[in-house]
């Protein structure tokens, strides 16, 4: 097993489609996991989470996360990222726009991404902006 460059793990998490699972800490100290979408650019990701989820209150709690995100059988790569994560309102204008990102990230079309983005457009929702302080790869294709 090696482990990726910089950039390689920036193009790995840059693909469209791939699942993230998130851990934040409960409340009683034991990991949360959630399966997750997500945006990644300039060395941060962005999840958009229900607003009041558990996700959403164990990290205004607790700031400190995890997200790994591995390529499935296909591709056995993963990348671990370790921090903390700030949370932005719906009042931040990134909210929303980062939403829509997110969700036309992993439909095909344009129309399916706005059905859905309709369909949950009510729900209300915070913005997770995570920069990860370390990040651990692993590359186990040969």
């Amino acid at each position: 097993m090696s482990s990726m460059s910089a950039g390689e793990v920036a193009a790995f998490l840059e693909q469209r489609n791939l699942h993230a699972i998130m851990a934040t800490i409960a409340k009683d100290g034991m990991p949360q996991l959630s399966p997750v979408w997500y945006v990644y650019e300039s060395w941060r990701m962005y999840i958009s989470i229900p607003a009041r989820s558990v996700k959403h209150r164990n990290l205004a709690r607790d700031p400190r996360m995890s997200v790994c995100v591995d390529g499935g059988r296909q591709d056995v790569r993963a990348v671990m990222l370790y921090g903390r994560g700030n949370l932005l309102g719906a009042d931040d204008p990134r909210t929303e726009a980062y939403r829509w990102r997110i969700i036309h990230r992993y439909y095909e079309t344009e129309e399916e991404a706005r059905l859905y983005y309709e369909s949950i457009q009510e729900t209300p929702s915070v913005l997770v902006l995570f920069e990860p302080e370390r990040v651990v790869s692993q590359d186990y294709n040969d």
